[in-house]
């Protein structure tokens, strides 16, 4: 078979796997939901118990950072909550994506399913992590008397277009890690790196003149285009058009990856 032939029906079957992926969306809900039950049963909080470490964490933070800053923790401890909530969606998803197919042998060896809806089923129920530590970003509007308003519903697209990197990345991720199984140990490595270099737990401003440093990190612009409405502000048109390219560079390189390897997910897991 030629080449472009064999190329344009690797584009197909990708195709096929999405579209048929999504038409199983009952399929990997009822999957994603039962990898929370599984990891947390019998655990009296369940997966609160990440939230309770979050709010603590939160807290233990703002309440230090504002200091360190002298910063009113009015200011401060909002701007970590929110980036901490956000930060826990993106690092859960850069951590644990190594596993995506070799933790599903079982179901690929034994059952025939479409490779994305695993990648639907893990970021799924990163989403459902990520609701549970909402209300720790509620309880502080109520506390400090902070209203975001109509704004915040600006957050809404920003979370569809995370959830959309978290699927594209793990697909990317799952597959190099199939192939090569350092891969988990090096993003595991970078992770830290980027919590400690991304305005998270601190503002872009405490670098005064190299601000641009934090303009320069996409993971800043995914947080910010989700933080800027949840407290009361637009994101800039710069985070927006950077959200946008990593998204699509994302997307290219995981629609990439998968039309080209997919065939070979079974024989590297």
């Amino acid at each position: 078979m030629p080449e472009s032939k064999k190329t344009s029906r690797s584009f197909e079957l990708a195709v096929v796997d999405f579209r048929t992926a999504l038409e199983l969306w009952p399929l990997w809900v009822r999957l994603g939901w039962n990898d929370i039950l599984r990891r947390y049963r019998r655990s009296t909080l369940g997966p609160f118990w990440l939230s309770a470490s979050m709010a603590i964490s939160v807290i233990a933070l703002g309440t230090v950072y504002s200091q360190i800053f002298n910063l009113p923790a009015r200011q401060l401890m909002p701007h970590v909550c929110v980036g901490l909530i956000i930060w826990g969606f993106i690092s859960s998803v850069m951590l644990e994506a190594g596993d995506l197919f070799i933790g599903s042998e079982s179901y690929i060896k034994q059952i025939r399913l479409p490779y994305s809806l695993y990648a639907c089923r893990f970021v799924l129920s990163k989403a459902v992590i990520f609701a549970h530590d909402v209300p720790i970003y509620i309880a502080l509007l109520l506390y400090f008397r902070i209203w975001p308003g109509a704004t915040a519903f600006l957050a809404i697209p920003g979370f569809l277009l995370l959830v959309i990197n978290g699927m594209m990345t793990s697909i990317t991720l799952g597959l190099a890690s199939a192939r090569f199984r350092d891969i988990p140990r090096i993003v595991a490595s970078l992770t830290q790196i980027v919590f400690l270099v991304t305005p998270i737990i601190w503002m872009p401003e405490f670098l005064g003149p190299r601000s641009y440093l934090a303009s320069a990190n996409p993971f800043f612009h995914l947080i910010e285009m989700i933080r800027a409405p949840l407290l009361g502000s637009m994101p800039s048109m710069e985070t927006v058009a950077v959200t946008a390219a990593v998204t699509a560079i994302n997307g290219l390189l995981a629609i990439v990856l998968f039309t080209k390897y997919r065939s070979r997910i079974s024989y590297w897991i």
